[in-house]
């Protein structure tokens, strides 16, 4: 069942009711989705931090830096890697737990193959995989994924681009929570006050993201990635990895298009590359980065995992 089939239903009676558009139109799509996928996301974020806030109140941040901040640098980013594939968070839902690594003293490149690797290797993904091609090519998913997440954080952290973070991130950074007497209504006190003040912080760059997500989900016509990515011309998985960026969403949003792409002459590469993108890339993301990190440091990160979706992306089609 849909959880979030309610909201569904209020973002189309929204529509139709209080601003008058009839739901048949094509502008009647993206105010629905804009309205849905804006409470959605609210909703994932707020409950994503205040479960982090709550967990990181029994968690000392001494004991998340021991287990992420290995003696070898290498094994603290494939640990951190590992952590982020068991890890079921979309991309926006992982930047909570960015936030926390860092302010917990985890070392930052670490905190970046988690980043990377937490909505990359997405579980739907990979049951999708497993099913259609086998558990070769699925093993075969998984590790490229590892591979460019721990590749990821290892050369962020030797850019050392610190720097280019917001100064707030590094708030209490490797301190102890303060909690002197960890009750449950003081636990609860303090994921409230932090979820609230993070939310404050990030809102806007959501709806702005968003907006610009239910825009080009209700004019980009349906068959343009058939069309331009199809068949066998080179440029087609990074076409469909630049289209896939703005139309956020989860991997079960997205898989209808799998088979819809591939029966249009889609290459399943280039189609996974697209689902992949639409969900380890977003706009919202995007924006809600920017409020911690500095563009250059987002262009960084988008610039490598667009990098290896498309590697991977190039790899299926080579192998399939």
């Amino acid at each position: 069942m849909n959880i979030f089939y309610p909201i569904e239903i209020f973002a189309d009676w929204a529509t139709n009711s209080i601003f008058q558009i009839s739901l048949e139109t094509r502008l009647a799509e993206v105010v629905s989705y804009f309205i849905f996928d804006t409470i959605k996301i609210l909703i994932l974020l707020s409950t994503i931090i205040f479960a982090v806030s709550i967990i990181r109140s029994f968690l000392p941040p001494e004991k998340i830096r021991d287990i992420l901040s290995h003696k070898n640098k290498y094994i603290g980013n494939l640990l951190a890697s590992l952590l982020g594939i068991i890890t079921p968070f979309c991309s926006c839902s992982a930047v909570p737990l960015f936030l926390g690594f860092v302010q917990a003293g985890v070392p930052l490149g670490a905190t970046f193959s988690f980043l990377v690797a937490s909505p990359m290797i997405n579980e739907v993904a990979l049951v999708l995989l497993w099913g259609v091609f086998g558990w070769k090519i699925a093993a075969l998913y998984v590790a490229s994924g590892l591979l460019i997440a721990i590749s990821s954080g290892i050369v962020i952290e030797k850019m050392n681009v610190k720097n280019l973070l917001e100064d707030f991130v590094f708030a209490g950074n490797g301190k102890n929570v303060d909690l002197p007497q960890p009750q449950w209504n003081e636990r609860i006190g303090y994921a409230k006050k932090y979820t609230r003040d993070i939310i404050k912080k990030v809102w806007i760059y959501v709806v702005i993201g968003v907006a610009v997500g239910a825009w080009i989900h209700g004019y980009v016509p349906e068959d343009f990635l058939a069309q331009h990515a199809g068949g066998d011309r080179w440029y087609g998985v990074p076409l469909a990895v630049l289209i896939g960026i703005p139309l956020y969403s989860n991997a079960a949003g997205v898989i209808p298009l799998v088979g819809a792409l591939s029966e249009k002459g889609v290459a399943m590469g280039t189609t996974i590359a697209f689902m992949m993108a639409v969900t380890a890339l977003s706009f919202p993301e995007f924006l809600i980065l920017k409020r911690v990190m500095k563009i250059k440091l987002i262009a960084i990160f988008a610039l490598i995992v667009a990098t290896g979706i498309v590697f991977t992306g190039y790899l299926l089609n080579f192998i399939l």
